[in-house]
């Protein structure tokens, strides 16, 4: 049976205020589309959004967070250097690291500290499909 990767999970503090600024990150900068919790999880503080057709970003509440680390999810977006200049309009400081090509790329840390890639596919099989 081939695996499927159907959603990925990143920390945030809990209560409504982390909440809204993932939202902000996540839905109103990024662009994902919230969708709802299910209600038999709805009390434990999460905020989950759709990546795509059958993906989901989940960020949960989690009271202390390890230290900075490498961990990281990849956004596949169709501009790069859109996207790259918008975080930047909004404060945030996108690092471009190591190239590799056909796949112009930039991390970003979100309000969490979760780091986030964004990769635009340019000469690859994997090109942007929305």
């Amino acid at each position: 049976m081939p695996f499927l990767l159907q959603h990925v999970s990143v920390p945030r503090p809990p209560g409504e205020a982390s909440a809204q600024m993932a939202r902000e990150f996540y839905g109103e900068l990024i662009g994902l589309p919230e969708k709802s919790v299910p209600q038999s999880i709805a009390h434990l503080d999460l905020v989950w959004f759709s990546i795509g057709t059958e993906m989901e970003l989940h960020v949960y509440a989690e009271p202390e967070k390890d230290a900075l680390s490498g961990r990281h999810f990849c956004l596949q977006v169709e501009n790069v250097e859109v996207l790259r200049e918008a975080f930047i309009q909004r404060g945030y400081q996108p690092r471009t690291p190591e190239e590799i090509p056909g796949r112009p790329r930039f991390f970003c840390r979100d309000p969490f500290d979760n780091l986030v890639e964004f990769a635009q596919i340019t000469d690859d099989y994997l090109k942007y499909q929305p």
